[in-house]
């Protein structure tokens, strides 16, 4: 049985559960537990035949541009999962490399990350590895995927010929009454959880800790509600020239800025099933622009296969 010991003091397993449920029963105290994949038993099942696999992607880059910045840390980690239920099964694989971008790092990224050019020289992705992840996911799932995407497909091609998703803006965690969308604050909102974060690996174990938990006010499990919006085709709506004080209302119906520096217009927006685009527009008209006048709304038809891509 696994213990701790401190200073001649020792807890076995047991104990440390009656001592932390004690914590929690006075209602003064909330223990954090770090996540431990390896620990975890819902990740020690033999998966059913019919199991496909998704991989919990993250990157660390030198900057925010895809079209001139690189990729200087990658972290996958591979999982079976029942897509009609949404049960996850094991990790059935892991991935974790630096590469050399050639170029020093900049200060802000090193602070940021904890990488240094020492950790980077020299050093190169293992792109038959990567390549033969590629090759096995049925679905890629990043914690932010309109950044990560465009990244991971400038270095591996492989990657634009499968489906991503977006713990990020496809869980709808207004109604969810959780404010930020950090993902160490969804891990310690719906499991306690904490990580090492910005560093590649952990943040794609993070994204895994998440998808297995349940969300705080529906109760649905968090991959489950994640795989039905993947699959789903919407329209993305950019209010264009919407006013300025019109702002706060847009942030408060799920709109997030786009400043242009990932591409598409500068402009609020938003990712809505097809079927709820009339909804949409009937709120922009009503809400936002004077007069109702919705012409400048810019609306584009995305799957899972283009969105959060360059293609978007």
């Amino acid at each position: 049985m696994s213990a701790v010991k401190k200073k001649g003091f020792q807890m076995n397993a047991l104990e440390i559960e009656v001592a932390i449920a004690a914590l929690h029963s006075t209602g003064d105290y909330l223990v954090l537990r770090r996540l431990n994949l390896e620990r975890d038993t819902r990740l020690a099942r033999k998966a059913p035949e019919l199991s496909q696999v998704a991989l919990c992607l993250d990157t660390e880059t030198t900057g925010l541009n895809y079209a001139q910045d690189k990729v200087i840390e990658l972290g996958i980690v591979a999982f079976e999962f029942d897509p009609v239920t949404g049960e996850i099964f094991r990790i059935s694989e892991r991935y974790s490399g630096f590469e050399d971008p050639r170029m020093p790092l900049p200060e802000e990224i090193k602070e940021i990350t904890g990488i240094t050019d020492e950790m980077v020289r020299g050093q190169a992705f293992d792109d038959c590895q990567i390549n033969a992840l590629a090759q096995k996911a049925h679905l890629v799932i990043a914690h932010n995927a309109a950044f990560d995407r465009k990244f991971v497909e400038a270095r591996f091609p492989a990657f634009s010929k499968i489906p991503w998703a977006c713990t990020v803006s496809q869980i709808d965690w207004n109604a969810e009454r959780i404010s930020s969308r950090t993902l160490e604050y969804l891990l310690f909102k719906t499991g306690a959880l904490t990580i090492n974060a910005h560093r590649a690996l952990d943040d794609a174990e993070g994204v895994l800790g998440l998808l297995l938990e349940r969300l705080p006010v529906s109760g649905a499990p968090i991959f489950q509600t994640l795989l039905k919006r993947a699959n789903e085709v919407t329209s993305r709506l950019f209010a264009v020239s919407a006013p300025f004080d019109r702002k706060d209302l847009l942030k408060d119906r799920g709109y997030r800025w786009n400043d242009g520096s990932q591409g598409g217009s500068k402009a609020w927006w938003r990712d809505v099933p097809v079927e709820a685009e009339p909804e949409e527009l009937a709120y922009l008209a009503s809400q936002i622009y004077p007069r109702g006048n919705t012409s400048s709304v810019q609306i584009l038809k995305c799957d899972a296969y283009a969105r959060f891509s360059v293609r978007e």
